[in-house]
């Protein structure tokens, strides 16, 4: 079972916002090809009440089986990592939860929606590694369509209904 992990440094920014539910929202803004030498949640700039922060490292697992979602990511034309941010008791309220380069499990990340997701441009060095994995590993499989069976009605017409004893009706 082939698998392959490294870290990136994600970058993330405070925003403010007008609204009587939120004061600010998180947005993941970027990723670095490698974990930056600096800690988790360092500021790095600060300019017209928008805050960037350095959100700290993750690992990303590329997968054998996910080898087909891993090139249609990298032949978008737009190749991104889903960065996912939980709420987190601890400073600064948001936490780095997951980054992924698989486009349905980082859809499968909204489907709470308790998390932030959102996607960033993928670096380069980023690509070149994801390229090399699926070069590697990709194995084209064929799409098989199921067919459903036929039912038989008079199978279903005689069973009892659920827990009912049979003869009483319905």
């Amino acid at each position: 079972m082939a698998e392959s992990t490294f870290s990136v440094g994600i970058v993330v920014e405070r925003r403010p916002l007008r609204s009587i539910w939120a004061d600010h929202a998180w947005v993941p803004v970027a990723a670095l090809p490698a974990p930056a030498a600096a800690e988790a949640w360092t500021l790095l700039s600060e300019e017209d009440g928008i805050a960037r922060f350095y959100a700290g490292a993750a690992d990303i697992a590329l997968h054998h089986t996910e080898t087909a979602h891993y090139r249609d990511n990298l032949l978008s034309g737009a190749p991104a990592l889903w960065v996912v941010l939980q709420a987190s008791e601890a400073a600064p309220g948001v936490a780095l939860f997951a980054v992924t380069a698989d486009p349905t499990e980082g859809e499968g990340y909204t489907e709470t929606g308790a998390e932030i997701v959102d996607p960033v441009p993928m670096p380069a060095a980023v690509q070149a590694r994801v390229a090399a994995f699926v070069a590697e590993h990709h194995v084209e499989r064929a799409f098989f369509k199921r067919k459903r069976d036929t039912a038989d009605p008079e199978a279903l017409a005689l069973r009892p209904a659920r827990g009912r004893p049979p003869g009483t009706g319905r």
